[in-house]
């Protein structure tokens, strides 16, 4: 009699674990992917942009009122519609960068100026990316593309994507910048999750060639690594059991689950030139991911830079003549300016 007493009462302890651990998984993967904040308050995120970088937005207002800059809407993964705005390079663009590299006056005038695709971080949206797209444009006279990524913006979708889906939407994305100007060489630059997104897409097979090369700056090695990190740090919980009901979780309801999305893999499998950039005090997405990140890509060129004092984020606010030196450097290396 006591035996079987035991082993109801055992049952019962177990179920309600299960149960406990399944609703703290629904609850995690709603906390990390459907955040009540996601990049769509623009008046607020305009702000903050112009806080943090005076004079970017009247910069942005003035060329988006004169029809430089406009907006865009395609279709993605899944049949969303996600939005995008993008500027044609400064007039100009073709002599003056070509002059830099090259003498020959004649080669300059068939000079077609490359295109940045420009990919945001968690929360955040087109607004947030201006100040390194005036880089693009302005100095490095370059075309810019800037998405808003799924459920970011002024795009559509049911929750954070986190690079994975992203990385195929980034994809049409970049079909679009080749439509706009078939010429032009494509680089493609993301930052925090959009630079994830950025690693995740160079691993994909049949790229397209006008895609010539990445930059991913303070990317994380998997979506599995970067939650156990937050999760530790934000609840002081290690990642059995909740990471994994919540993984799980995202599997039934998004079709992805949290190990499967690792830049590593695609990294792996990545043959086009890289450059990564991470802070070293970053702790957000920790330093200490770069050396994964670096030493996954075996294939093609690839360089590093690392920022020195710098937190999560912030190397192209810390460093802004080195950043742009940098990406000039990188891109004219790939593109062979």
């Amino acid at each position: 009699m006591k035996k079987g007493v035991w082993l109801i009462a055992s049952s019962a302890l177990v179920v309600l674990l299960a149960l406990v651990t399944l609703g703290a998984g629904f609850y995690m993967c709603d906390y990390a992917l459907r955040p009540e904040e996601h990049g769509q308050q623009l008046a607020l995120d305009r702000v903050k942009i112009a806080r943090r970088y005076p004079g970017v937005l009247e910069w942005y207002d003035s060329l988006h009122q004169v029809g430089v800059f406009r907006d865009t809407v395609i279709v993605g993964e899944g049949g969303y519609r996600l939005h995008a705005v993008y500027a044609s390079a400064r007039p100009g663009a073709e002599s003056s960068a070509r002059a830099a590299t090259l003498a020959d006056a004649r080669a300059a005038s068939t000079f077609a100026a490359p295109t940045a695709l420009l990919v945001h971080g968690y929360t955040d949206n087109h607004l947030c990316f201006l100040n390194i797209a005036r880089m693009y444009r302005d100095s490095l006279y370059c075309n810019v593309l800037i998405p808003d990524l799924h459920y970011h913006g002024l795009s559509e979708g049911r929750a954070v994507q986190m690079g994975w889906l992203d990385r195929l939407d980034i994809k049409h994305f970049a079909a679009l910048s080749h439509a706009l100007w078939p010429e032009s060489p494509v680089v493609v630059h993301g930052v925090s999750m959009g630079a994830a997104t950025t690693m995740m897409l160079s691993g994909e097979p049949d790229l397209p060639d006008y895609i010539k090369g990445f930059i991913e700056d303070c990317g994380y090695t998997s979506v599995w690594d970067q939650f156990a990190h937050n999760l530790k740090e934000e609840f002081g919980l290690p990642p059995f059991p909740v990471l994994y009901a919540a993984s799980w979780v995202c599997k039934m309801k998004y079709g992805w689950d949290f190990k499967e999305t690792s830049c590593l893999k695609q990294l792996a499998k990545s043959t086009r030139p890289m450059l990564f950039i991470h802070g070293n005090q970053d702790d957000f997405v920790p330093f200490e991911f770069l050396e994964k990140l670096y030493d996954a890509k075996t294939q093609g060129y690839k360089e590093k830079w690392v920022t020195e004092g710098t937190e999560h984020a912030k190397s192209h606010i810390d460093y802004p003549v080195e950043y742009k030196n940098y990406l000039r450097l990188f891109v004219e290396r790939i593109c062979n300016l």
